[in-house]
């Protein structure tokens, strides 16, 4: 039986959202299981409101009740970030009703969305307006941009576009008292003071609760083409992002780099794909080239790169999308990587940036020390090249069970990865974030001077620790 100050707490939940949208009962695990199903937590309620005057309502009835909150979107993590703890004393915040395109500034290049709305149907509402929204990212068809801001979300654009902060313009914000942050004017030039759009963003819903956005559109391009490439090594592709800049510009937008083994397990599980160039090269890169004159025009300057690269030596073999078909299949093997990890069993997953001179040197070094630590280990190297991002996972030794495998080394993985991350100056989290799976190991790999501030931020923003406690600083 719940208390009766939870009993209290409970009915005016249901007074401000309708008893409905008051989950306590059935089955939860959507919002209280994380992505890769690694953890499992307990609610005391999930609570569903339908716009910022109810989320306000809410967050001051808990602040009230003394009961903290987990703001969640499509709960699409990867470091467990959005989900309640097992005491079964939060309330999960789920914005997923808040779906609305508010807006579209065709003259003004922006789109206003709430922040539950699926970054698909934003993709999908810019097109039809005849603009481009140029977030992309593999669980764009359940991620929410309140998530993807929340947690400065990257993907395959980023080259070109930048990260989710580079793309928003201004927030809508619930504060940990309640109070509403209207900031959705879509200026580009606003040097009032400080940046508060920016510190919201990437916070994941430590400092408030983002409810609306105002985003950047872009023309659409005329054509879009795309490239699969075979390289020897890291450096020779590397070597290519240096060509693509110089004879592409602007026009690259994804430069995405794959190693051998991690698409042999796509070839293994999904064979229908039909992964090209994969047996014969231990890296391949895939390249993407939008241009704003014409598909003849794109074609030329692709072929005219790829011909220099070939005869420089640093690609082996190329094929270039014939059509749109074409081309999403491609991109369609490289975001299909991942489901062949799980396929495959349990792994361990890294999300790390380093500079991009330094990676070729980052990755034969990390190789070989896990190699040696860990004989049989398996190394599924991939990911955003163009931006110095890469996932840096780590399989299991084949036919070993995956289970004991995490249990035994997970920790020693992730020490001896961060510490190669450290050493080379790069960032344990790139894209996905801190949540509480890093949380404990910022200390030792973030700047001591930079983690009190934040610590400073957070209380000062949320100095009853009401909104996600135990994500991103402690």
């Amino acid at each position: 039986m719940p208390s009766t100050s939870t009993h209290d707490l409970l009915h005016h939940l249901r007074h401000i959202v309708g008893d409905a949208h008051v989950l306590t009962e059935g089955d939860l695990s959507a919002y209280e299981q994380d992505w890769r199903k690694r953890t499992r937590g307990k609610a005391l309620a999930v609570v569903r409101p339908g716009n910022t005057q109810e989320v306000a309502s809410v967050v001051k009835a808990c602040v009230q009740a003394g009961v903290s909150l987990v703001p969640q979107g499509g709960n699409t993590g990867l470091v467990v970030g959005s989900i309640p703890s097992d005491a079964g004393d939060q309330v999960v915040l789920s914005l997923l009703r808040m779906h609305a395109v508010r807006a579209i500034d065709a003259d003004n290049l922006t789109l206003t969305v709430e922040a539950g709305c699926v970054l698909q149907n934003v993709q999908q509402a810019a097109e039809q307006a005849g603009f481009l929204f140029p977030l992309s990212l593999g669980a764009e068809g359940s991620c929410t941009i309140g998530g993807n801001l929340a947690t400065n979300a990257g993907g395959t654009q980023v080259l070109r576009y930048g990260n989710a902060r580079e793309l928003c313009l201004g927030l809508e914000v619930v504060t940990a008292q309640g109070d509403i942050l209207h900031g959705l004017s879509g200026l580009r030039k606003d040097n009032t003071g400080y940046d508060l759009r920016n510190l919201m963003i990437g916070s994941e819903g430590t400092l408030g609760i983002i409810t609306a956005a105002t985003m950047k559109l872009y023309p659409m391009p005329a054509a879009h083409l795309t490239a699969w490439a075979a390289v020897s090594s890291v450096a020779q592709a590397v070597k290519l992002l240096g060509l693509a800049h110089q004879h592409l510009g602007a026009g690259l937008t994804g430069f995405e780099m794959m190693g051998q083994f991690a698409l042999s397990l796509v070839d293994k599980h999904y064979p229908h794909l039909r992964v090209p160039l994969w047996q014969d090269t231990p890296y391949c890169v895939l390249l993407e080239n939008a241009d704003n004159e014409s598909e003849a025009h794109a074609r030329e300057r692709f072929e005219h790169l790829l011909e220099l690269a070939l005869e420089d030596g640093c690609v082996t073999d190329a094929v270039v999308a014939e059509n749109l078909t074409q081309a999403r299949n491609l991109w369609h093997i490289r975001e299909s990587i991942t489901l062949a990890q799980a396929e495959e069993g349990l792994n361990i997953k890294h999300d790390i940036s380093v500079p991009i001179s330094s990676i070729p040197a980052f990755v034969e070094a990390t190789d070989a020390l896990l190699a040696s630590e860990i004989p049989g280990v398996r190394l599924v190297n991939f990911g955003h090249l163009g931006d110095g991002n890469l996932h840096y996972n780590v399989q299991a030794p084949e036919h070993g069970d995956s289970k004991v495998f995490l249990r035994d080394h997970e920790a020693q993985v992730n020490t001896l990865v961060y510490q190669a991350v450290k050493r080379f100056g790069g960032s344990i989290s790139a894209e996905h974030g801190v949540g509480s799976m890093k949380v404990d190991d910022l200390p030792d790999y973030k700047d001591p001077v930079a983690l009190t501030l934040m610590q400073h931020v957070k209380h000062a923003l949320d100095p009853k620790g009401t909104l996600n406690p135990g994500r991103v600083v402690r």
